[in-house]
């Protein structure tokens, strides 16, 4: 038995038991991979997966049973490995952060660069994705650090912590009717054509909600990922957008935006929380608590230690 035996079982579970994909991700051949498994199912004396004819159709009971520990061996590797560079090597290494568009764009350059200035040795690996995705890309221990307003905290393989919270603005061509208005009401959004996030972005599960509470139904004119493709549509004239607060900040005395006016929206939507997240049982780095607590003062190194071995 050997590890790659164990990686090669791992990836083909992974790869929705797709040989060819597995290959290929692990970078080597099909016949390879498919050798090795049989050679372990030898070994161990019992079937990994159901087969037809050369087709691997499932995972049997038994495979489900070696699945798991496989993971928990692979994932103590890569502790093994996150403690040797820890000790051999303590200011550089390679940072993986899985997150969404919004988070990468406007709210993680300032606590990169920081910590950079901190840790001139260790670079960043930036991925970005989906809220799932970005869960998804914490179990499959692509990244160490995950941080998104939604999703990370239905999973019960991460450990979660409040970063900061934010509201909702409402951004509009100048000029605008509702602009006028002292309050703007969500009776008065729902008459218009909105342009906002897709359901699993942003918040945007906090702007249905309020709808739905109202028994209200908003005209969504245009749903997008990324806040710049909503504020580009909302200069058109096609409505009124509904952003992230840290998507406008920055901006908001920009000449590029002087065609703009913008309203809060914390009274309709609430507030919204954007969380960091781990991998229950992960080996953190240095450079990694120190990342945290540039993104968020509140995330210290005793925090986040208490809170992952709670």
């Amino acid at each position: 038995m050997n590890l790659h035996q164990l990686q090669f079982v791992r990836e083909v579970a992974r790869r929705g038991l797709n040989l060819t994909e597995a290959a290929k991700a692990l970078h080597t051949s099909q016949p390879g991979v498919s050798k090795s498994i049989l050679e372990l199912e030898a070994e161990l004396g019992i079937d990994i997966f159901v087969r037809h004819g050369k087709r691997i159709k499932a995972l049997t009971e038994a495979g489900q049973e070696v699945l798991r520990r496989v993971e928990v061996i692979m994932h103590e590797l890569g502790n093994l490995r996150r403690i040797g560079e820890h000790y051999t090597a303590q200011d550089r290494g390679t940072l993986s952060i899985a997150t969404t568009h919004t988070q990468a764009q406007y709210v993680l350059p300032a606590a990169i660069a920081q910590l950079r200035e901190e840790f001139p040795l260790v670079n960043i690996s930036l991925h970005q994705g989906a809220p799932h995705q970005v869960a998804q890309m914490l179990i499959d221990e692509v990244a160490e650090i995950g941080i998104a307003t939604e999703a990370l905290s239905e999973y019960s393989e991460l450990i979660t912590l409040p970063c900061y919270d934010w509201e909702h603005v409402l951004v509009m061509p100048k000029g605008h009717p509702l602009a006028a208005q002292k309050l703007i009401s969500l009776k008065d959004l729902a008459a218009q054509p909105l342009i906002t996030y897709h359901p699993s972005f942003t918040g945007r599960t906090k702007i249905d909600s309020a709808f739905n509470k109202a028994k209200l139904h908003p005209r969504i004119a245009l749903e997008a990922i990324d806040s710049d493709v909503i504020k580009t549509y909302v200069k058109t004239g096609l409505g009124v957008g509904i952003l992230a607060e840290m998507a406008i900040k920055t901006e908001q005395n920009s000449t590029t935006n002087s065609d703009l006016q913008m309203r809060t929206a914390g009274h309709l939507f609430g507030k919204n929380t954007t969380r960091i997240a781990f991998k229950k049982g992960a080996y953190l780095r240095n450079f990694v608590y120190a990342f945290a607590w540039h993104l968020s003062p509140t995330l210290t190194r005793e925090l986040i230690l208490k809170t992952m071995k709670s």
